[in-house]
Formats: structure tokens, sequence, C-alpha cells
């Protein structure tokens, strides 16, 4: 009888350790956030000169003649600070909401 109660309350136990870690999902920080907005922003834009760090089809970099240094048109996220904690947040709502509706 002692047995039966000493699995029981490691089970129980076991449980209250394992439910916790199942239910919390892992989080994203917002510099890795925000590394997957620059990357989509850049993957949205048809040129060879998004950004200045990038290169021209001649091997020479970009600089001043790309998107984002020239006043106008395209605006693409080249660097962390271009993208705002607002853009975080819509981030992590729209991917929690579309884990919630496959969980549905």
């Amino acid at each position: 009888m002692k047995t039966g109660r000493v699995l029981a309350t490691l089970g129980t136990a076991l449980m209250l350790c394992i439910a916790p870690a199942q239910a919390q999902q892992p989080t994203q920080t917002d510099d890795e956030i925000a590394q997957i907005l620059i990357r989509q922003s850049l993957s949205r834009y048809s040129g060879n000169c998004p950004c200045p760090y990038n290169t021209m089809s001649n091997g020479r970099s970009c600089g001043g003649r790309s998107a984002y240094s020239r006043p106008g048109g395209a605006s693409p996220l080249c660097y962390r600070q271009d993208v705002t904690e607002s853009m975080i947040e819509r981030y992590r709502a729209s991917t929690e909401s579309n884990s919630r509706s496959r969980a549905q």
C-alpha cells in the first residue's frame, strides 16, 4: 500500500513538472524576430541593391546606390535599428494567432 502511494505521489510530481514545460512555446527574442523581418523585407525587394552592404553584379559594394540610401521608392529593412518595437509586436501577434488557429 505504501509503494502505491509513493508511486502516485511521484507520478503527480512528474506531471506537475512536465505540464508547464509542454505548455510553454519557445519564444523568440526581439533580435531574432528583427532578423526574420529583415530577411522577409529583403526577399520582397526585386533589385540587386536593397542595402548598402549588398554587392552589385560587378562585385562592388552598393553603398549609396542602394535602395536604402536613396530617398523615395523602396525602403527595405536593412539593419536592426530599422525594425521598430511595433513591428516586432505585430509579428508576435500574427504568429500567436496563427499558432492558435492551427491548434484548434
